[in-house]
């Protein structure tokens, strides 16, 4: 058998590896937008969230926005979704396809398709993943659309380091 490198941390039989299955998880709306959230970064000690979203057809994401201290990943798994990017040409994801949005690049999503999309998203560090808590939690007296809904948005997205696109 093979020996450990001195100064190598040692593996431990005692640290969980967890496993979500299928249709499980922290499962809620945000409108008309589901969410499944499989880590919320409790398990990684903050350094990774991960959620499913499922987009009906003809849905709209956030407001355009960046990030001031989280990476994010998209991967579609269903169907095909917009990003849009302000200032320049808007990115069609086609299932399989992935999009890697760093610290301060501006962004959003939205499925303007005739069928339902869903895409993988992570964020490094985690803790974006209380975004959609609160945002759900801000949303519990009722439905929102419209300007109601980007008010809400906004509001949420400035506990995160989120910072919304000036509108032009």
């Amino acid at each position: 058998m093979e020996e450990m490198p001195k100064n190598q941390p040692m593996p431990t039989n005692h640290i969980p590896v967890n496993y979500v299955p299928a249709k499980t998880g922290d499962i809620f709306s945000l409108g008309e937008i589901t969410i499944r959230i499989m880590e919320d970064g409790s398990r990684t000690d903050n350094r990774i969230g991960a959620a499913e979203f499922t987009l009906p057809p003809h849905s709209g994401g956030p407001p355009p926005h960046w990030h001031e201290m989280h990476d994010e990943t998209f991967l579609v798994t269903q169907g095909r979704m917009s990003f849009h990017l302000p200032g320049k040409p808007d990115v069609v994801a086609e299932e399989g396809g992935y999009v890697v949005v760093p610290i301060r690049a501006p962004h959003t999503f939205s499925n303007p398709n005739d069928k339902e999309a869903k895409f993988f998203n992570t964020y490094t560090p985690a803790f974006y993943i209380n975004y959609f808590k609160m945002l759900a939690e801000m949303m519990k007296g009722g439905e929102m659309t419209g300007e109601a809904m980007r008010k809400a948005n906004v509001q949420a997205m400035a506990n995160f380091a989120t910072i919304p696109v000036p509108k032009k």
